[in-house]
């Protein structure tokens, strides 16, 4: 059975009503002193005590994916097979060879998410569950791809579309950028409305190796995260997807780590995205209890570190041409401070402007808030349309 499956979930809860009744209806026979009635008292409590905590941490995950699968649960990686490397150009149809850099994949949670499109993909656009393969990484990435109904139309055909590369924060999934921060739907409704142009958003979570949270950085000797972001997922896309080939049409948005990562893949790699949104980000990369050693030991260590701290790179390196909007809070964000010294910090050509809340949390409501107003951002950042014949 399935980590995030409903019969998982059901067998689970089962067994903790199941546990709990035995040890109400047995507890009289464990009223002794001797040692088996101690031992019978002691075995009960803990079997019902595992059985209880067992299906809460499952219906836990089952809601904010945090693991997809056994197989992340358990610290093992899904690799993309070697022969990725003789992977060649080409547009992919969805539901291609299994050769293809995008492959389809599994719900992955897709199903429990509320509001998606539900009509004919030409009038409510679609939501395709996916997994993404890294040919120089060797890894695959679960993800969601939100095409707009224009995708779909005839009139469009002959055009390429910009794509938003939405990251969540660690250590959930894509699944939380579809169901709490509800990227899809609020696109959706910006683009009916006429107020954002039609886009491509792919949602991945910002780890290619879980549960270690490998925050968009290449770790010496270890998962190629940055590689992953900067290289394989844009080749990826833009062999399957009639998307637009060239950083004008593509943008990054993220929100807590994942908008760490954002700021830190426009500002290293402009020249595959133009723009970026981070709400609520770091503007530095440190190593932690989650992410181990990042960037290894001695001088270069210090000096890879050094090069993913945002403020030093804005002083002491030339700004990048890109525009990046970021979002805090004055009361309840505890990047505040951080931000307002980063936007002090950027000079031409690199472009910044802010969102800054009253009153604000770490929180999903946070962020819900301030999406709508970034997407819009976003929209007047990234070039539309594209001829398909544009390279």
């Amino acid at each position: 059975m399935g980590l995030t499956g409903r019969p998982l979930e059901c067998v689970l809860m089962a067994a903790a009503v199941v546990c709990f009744a035995l040890t109400a209806w047995l507890w009289p026979r464990f009223a002794g002193r001797g040692v088996r009635a101690w031992l019978g008292r002691l075995g009960s409590l803990a079997v019902t005590q595992c059985a209880l905590v067992a299906a809460l941490a499952l219906a836990v995950n089952a809601h904010f994916q945090f693991y997809g699968s056994w197989d992340e649960l358990l610290g093992g990686g899904d690799e993309a097979p070697a022969a990725l490397s003789d992977v060649h150009g080409g547009e992919t149809a969805p539901g291609g060879p299994a050769g293809a850099l995008v492959q389809p994949a599994p719900p992955q949670g897709l199903d429990r998410v509320h509001g998606l499109p539900g009509g004919p993909p030409e009038r409510t656009g679609a939501v395709e569950s996916v997994r993404i393969l890294g040919r120089r990484s060797q890894v695959a990435n679960p993800a969601y791809v939100f095409l707009p109904p224009q995708y779909f139309q005839r009139p469009y055909a002959r055009q390429r579309f910009p794509v938003i590369v939405a990251i969540s924060g660690y250590p959930g999934g894509s699944f939380l950028l579809a169901q709490h921060l509800r990227v899809p739907q609020t696109a959706g409704d910006l683009i009916r409305r006429g107020t954002a142009q039609p886009a491509v958003i792919v949602m991945v979570r910002p780890t290619i190796a879980p549960p270690r949270d490998t925050q968009c950085v290449d770790v010496p000797g270890g998962p190629r995260a940055e590689t992953y972001f900067a290289e394989d997922l844009p080749e990826a896309l833009s062999h399957h997807y009639r998307i637009g080939h060239d950083s004008s049409a593509w943008g990054v948005l993220g929100y807590s780590s994942g908008g760490t990562c954002a700021l830190q893949l426009a500002m290293r790699h402009p020249r595959v995205y133009s723009a970026a949104v981070a709400l609520s980000p770091d503007y530095r990369v440190v190593n932690d209890p989650t992410t181990g050693d990042l960037f290894g030991g001695g001088p270069a260590g210090r000096r890879r570190m050094r090069e993913h701290d945002l403020l030093w790179r804005l002083r002491h390196l030339p700004g990048p041409e890109v525009s990046v909007l970021v979002a805090s809070s004055r009361k309840g964000e505890p990047d505040y401070g951080a931000t307002r010294s980063f936007l002090a910090a950027v000079r031409p050509p690199m472009r910044a402007q802010s969102i800054i809340l009253g009153r604000g949390s770490h929180n999903f409501r946070t962020w819900r808030r301030e999406l709508p107003t970034a997407l819009r951002w976003m929209s007047g950042q990234l070039t539309f349309p594209q001829d398909v014949a544009r390279r």
